[in-house]
């Protein structure tokens, strides 16, 4: 199990420090929540923010991009130092050429669904995503509550990865808690993000081990 922790519930006020403390903590990743008012309606922080980031930390950054047209930005988004950046299935008429635009600058190539979309927008990328991102809430604000009928979404989307002969990672964001972690993981969940539901029980390192041993 992967715990990417959503930056978006963390202190903005102190983001090298907040970073910092997640790597001393054991995290590997974190995830950064791309918003542009428009797709959905909250606004968030772009590629300057991202590129700052990257000079204070070392995680692998999950770029999630809740952005209409993503395409005319995956450039700046990998230049600013994204180590994987996930589109919306909803916000690009050419998807394939979308994932493999992400691909060409050597950043990972995912894909996310809303919860309404279904799983064959993305049955024939498969093979050619790092991940796919399920939402589990309607995307644009944190603290939503989980939306139940994603995990059998999960568990039908770990099938068609299974007969894709693929090894996609599959992540999950919205509602996700140390509570339903291991239910998650054991519908097939790779990669967990959790916003208030970590960010809000320091110290990290204490919180990071309640969410791995949750999930044993």
């Amino acid at each position: 199990m992967i715990l990417s922790p959503s930056m978006l519930s963390s202190d903005f006020a102190n983001m090298e420090t907040e970073l910092k403390a997640l790597e001393a903590a054991g995290l590997e990743w974190v995830h950064l929540d791309v918003m542009d008012g428009s797709f959905v309606p909250n606004i968030t922080f772009g590629p300057p923010i991202i590129k700052a980031m990257r000079k204070k930390s070392n995680l692998f950054f999950d770029c999630h991009l809740m952005i209409k047209d993503p395409g005319r930005y995956i450039e700046e988004f990998a230049n600013a130092g994204a180590d994987l950046i996930c589109v919306h299935a909803e916000t690009s008429d050419h998807l394939e050429r979308v994932c493999a635009q992400i691909a060409a600058t050597g950043a990972k190539p995912a894909v996310a669904l809303n919860p309404h979309t279904p799983l064959e927008t993305i049955k024939y990328l498969i093979p050619q995503l790092y991940m796919v991102l399920i939402m589990s809430v309607n995307p644009g604000f944190g603290g939503q509550k989980f939306i139940p009928f994603c995990l059998d979404k999960v568990r039908e989307l770990k099938q068609m990865i299974t007969e894709a002969g693929s090894d996609t990672l599959i992540q999950i964001d919205g509602g996700v808690t140390a509570e339903n972690a291991k239910e998650l993981t054991d519908a097939g969940v790779d990669v967990l993000v959790s916003g208030s539901a970590f960010f809000g029980f320091p110290p990290y390192e204490e919180r990071h081990k309640v969410f791995q041993d949750a999930c044993k």
